[in-house]
């Protein structure tokens, strides 16, 4: 159990929480052997759901029949996800090349609540790596999910193994200036990983340059190619990435392996809202394995598009109701009681307010006035960049030990939200760590603030 001086010191020492502060505990969050057992579950059901999600989009994009044997078109669904999105990228995303190519990192966030976990958001391209492996480390025993090491050893693995034919193959997580903020932490990431033998850099796109056929960045003045590109940028900030056409030329002609791949129908919210769709039951239970269904059923909340086209008179949305009536159109939430609007708004992706928890509103935190015009915003984005409504699960109240100014702790009551971080090896989701956030009991929408706690978990 690390003490309050040790924590200071430790955090003080390592440029990756430059300009970071978080509240200090003496001890990693605890979780049951069962909810670990269910964590590693949940790793299989998200890389079922990316397969069964890819089958969806390249069905509905080209026509066909989403079923075997009964007849089942869903042109829809790839007209919603590819809102706002340049020509170019959903070309290349449906190309049959790319088919089967899925992020190797994969980091759903799941709020703890009474009735079990609730998976809010999948994430493809997250932050938190190096931090996760670093808290791994420093609160090391025997019960720490992942151990001490597999967050470094297992985002290797997943890497290079993009480029199985290739030893050691060289590796550039690329991190864009929009994503400047997770750059030390991803440059200790590579750091720790160069002192265990792998080579693997941490650069800006700029260092990044085309020779004799290949993708290369300057090593201490020589030249060397580049065989793996971790993408740690988001795909709407592509147009502002320097040198994006080498990238794509060097991906197309197979000099390097990318990931995440340059497909954002896997950066989309709005899928957990396909996965919920009434005309898209029969195909979730065609193509998923039963457990990962039943364990997807369970934990995405329900989740719906948000798109302002006139219904018929006399039609209804499936949805959330008003006073007990059903709507006909999204914006007649705005006269929802504070009960009622129990629901979160947030942009579905491919934009700069998509991630961070930027464009998130909780209906019932907000007055009636500004929750109306965040309908109205919503609405008015659905051709360009769609977003959704989810039903939103409270997280139930834990307590856990933090340190006060004085270096004293104690128990305090706070509310979590748990990110493991599963690594894609030989096609099987590794999990490796969790990052869980120990926020005070007020707060609703949970993400790394100031006055929260961020701790490994380790299995009691």
């Amino acid at each position: 159990m690390p003490g309050f001086k040790e924590l200071e010191s430790a955090f003080a020492s390592q440029k990756l929480f430059e300009e970071k502060s978080w509240q200090l505990s003496p001890a990693a969050f605890s979780l049951t052997e069962a909810q670990v057992v269910e964590i590693e579950a949940i790793g299989r059901a998200c890389l079922d759901f990316h397969q069964g999600l890819e089958t969806l989009y390249l069905r509905s994009a080209s026509g066909r029949n989403l079923l075997r044997n009964q007849p089942l078109l869903a042109p829809w669904v790839a007209e919603y996800i590819d809102r706002g999105k340049p020509v170019w990228m959903t070309e290349h995303a449906r190309s049959p090349g790319r088919r089967g190519q899925f992020p190797t990192v994969l980091r759903p966030d799941l709020l703890l609540t009474d009735e079990g976990f609730a998976l809010t958001e999948l994430d493809s391209v997250p932050g938190g790596i190096g931090l996760t492996a670093y808290l791994c480390a420093l609160y090391a025993d025997d019960a720490i999910v992942g151990g001490s090491e597999e967050m470094l050893l297992n985002f290797q693995r997943s890497l290079a193994g993009l480029r199985p034919e290739i030893e050691n193959p060289i590796i550039g997580i690329v991190v864009s200036e929009e994503a400047a903020t997770y750059r030390p932490e991803m440059k200790w990431v590579a750091k720790q990983l160069q002192d265990r033998g792998y080579r693997v850099h941490c650069m800006s796109p700029e260092d990044l340059f085309p020779l004799g056929g290949s993708l290369c960045f300057d090593h201490d003045g020589t030249p060397e190619k580049v065989d793996v590109v971790y993408r740690f940028f988001e795909l709407f900030d592509w147009e502002n990435i320097a040198g994006r056409e080498f990238l794509i030329d060097a991906l197309e002609s197979g000099e390097i392996a990318m990931t995440p791949p340059l497909r954002p129908f896997q950066e989309e919210k709005l899928a957990l809202a396909l996965f919920h769709h009434h005309r898209l039951h029969d195909f979730w239970a065609e193509v998923l394995p039963k457990r990962s269904r039943k364990i997807l059923q369970k934990i995405i909340p329900e989740s719906w598009i948000i798109d302002p086209s006139p219904l018929p008179p006399g039609a209804i949305l499936e949805g959330p109701q008003v006073g007990g009536h059903p709507i006909s159109d999204w914006r007649d939430l705005a006269a929802a009681s504070q009960r009622e609007r129990e629901l979160i708004l947030k942009r579905s992706g491919f934009h700069p307010t998509a991630w961070g928890a930027r464009s998130v509103v909780l209906g019932s935190d907000v007055s009636r006035e500004e929750w109306g015009t965040a309908l109205e915003e919503a609405a008015a984005a659905a051709e360009s960049g769609p977003f959704i409504l989810q039903r939103f699960r409270k997280p139930r109240r834990a307590l856990h030990p933090l340190f006060d100014g004085n270096g004293e702790f104690r128990e305090r009551q706070g509310r979590v939200r748990l990110c493991p971080y599963y690594f894609v090896i030989d096609r099987e989701p590794i999990l490796s760590g969790v990052l869980a956030t120990f926020c005070p009991p007020d707060k609703k929408i949970i993400h790394g603030m100031r006055d929260a706690a961020l701790l490994p978990a380790r299995k009691t």
